[in-house]
């Protein structure tokens, strides 16, 4: 595609499908990032979870 002014400022219409699918591609797209945010930000919290009772025990029995 070379670069002109009628591409940039006129570019071809999508039709409703197309618009649709296109727009289905990017949601899916986020919500799959977030969702793997969230899931790797799970892990992390779970990882600090676990951990944490061991620190408690152990300050359960000095008293």
């Amino acid at each position: 595609m070379t670069i002109t002014k009628d591409a940039f400022f006129n570019p071809a219409k999508l039709s409703a499908d197309a618009k649709a699918t296109q727009m289905n591609a990017t949601v899916r797209n986020i919500l799959e990032a977030e969702v793997a945010e969230r899931d790797k930000k799970t892990q992390k919290l779970r990882a600090l979870r676990l951990a944490q009772p061991v620190v408690e025990q152990s300050r359960k029995s000095k008293t």
